[in-house]
């Protein structure tokens, strides 16, 4: 499958609580405020980016709609490939209230997806073109729209676990991001990711390597692109004590469980060097983020929000989107 230029991207953690979507949203409100097209695909069947950015009464009817022939979501796109009535469908994607910022809606039922991607999963280790055809359904309709529209980002939003669907998606991004809370837990996680990362990268390289002829392949060899922090409270102008502590752990796990098995694959798979590796940090913004949901736009933008904590938001956000573009140049 040709590999288009756009730069697809998981912001990838399977801990919950670690903010994924709202760093996935205000990351890409920045790039496309900096010029750049961008498609966010909802993936998660919790919908969550969705619901960010649609009154709940227009995703109520994004999903009530979505099994039948006018449907619009994630989920409408990939029933004829659940259904084995073939080819995906091409459905609409939506604009957002910022422009070149674009919506592939999520949907609850594509929960079903995932437990066929599971079975596609088996089908290519047997060498069956359907499995790699079901495998490489989602990276298909990104590289529609990436060439449609002629995309510079594509984001998916993934759920908090290591499931088929994630595998699918991390095997089919150029990059990967991984945020955190600084606390124990999510270093703790860490070391799942790591192990999770390393077996689907090699697993699909042995898969691959004996495809069938002219099977669509997933390009598999996602490379960590940095790691966000946030959450955390300050002190002065800086860290507070405890979330200081934890993040010095997080970057030590992150090299050990994380970066280091991804090189004895390859070199290639980390972007960055590790004293490199933090793309920014957000600290924790309070109300702002409650606000910026309900209303569906990114932190700096929001109506009631403090001066001086929407300056500090966007100035957090356009530092990571600047230094995103550049280190995937």
């Amino acid at each position: 499958m040709p590999r288009p230029s756009t730069v697809r991207l998981a912001i990838f953690n399977h801990k919950g609580g670690v903010g994924k979507t709202t760093l996935t949203v205000n990351l890409a409100f920045a790039l496309a405020e900096m010029g750049k097209k961008v498609l966010l695909i909802d993936s998660d069947p919790q919908c969550n980016i969705t619901s960010y950015l649609f009154e709940d009464s227009v995703v109520d009817d994004l999903l009530d709609a979505s099994d039948g022939p006018r449907g619009e979501t994630i989920w409408s796109a990939v029933k004829p490939v659940v259904e084995g009535e073939g080819k995906w469908r091409k459905v609409g994607i939506y604009e957002t209230a910022q422009d070149r910022l674009y919506l592939l809606p999520g949907d609850i039922q594509l929960a079903e997806f995932e437990i066929e991607l599971s079975q596609y999963w088996t089908a290519c280790v047997e060498q069956k073109r359907r499995g790699f055809i079901g495998t490489a359904t989602l990276s298909s309709i990104a590289s529609h729209y990436a060439e449609e529209y002629g995309l510079n980002f594509v984001f998916y939003d993934t759920g908090p676990n290591i499931g088929p669907l994630n595998r699918a998606i991390l095997l089919d991004c150029n990059y990967f991001l991984v945020p955190g809370a600084c606390d124990l837990f999510s270093v703790r996680a860490l070391k799942t990711l790591g192990h999770s990362l390393v077996s689907w990268i090699e697993a699909w390289e042995n898969i691959k390597q004996r495809a069938p002829p002219n099977s669509p392949l997933l390009g598999g060899k996602p490379r960590f692109v940095g790691y966000i922090p946030q959450g955390f409270r300050v002190y002065g102008q800086g860290m507070a004590r405890w979330p200081s502590k934890y993040h010095a752990r997080f970057r030590r796990e992150l090299d050990r469980h994380i970066l280091g098995p991804l090189r004895s694959i390859s070199t290639e798979l980390v972007a960055v060097p590790s004293n490199q590796a933090k793309l920014g940090e957000v600290k924790d913004f309070a109300h702002l983020v409650q606000k910026s949901q309900e209303q569906g736009l990114p932190l700096w933008r929001v109506d009631g929000g403090p001066a001086y904590q929407t300056a500090e938001a966007r100035s957090a956000f356009h530092g990571m989107a600047r230094e995103l573009i550049s280190r995937v140049s």
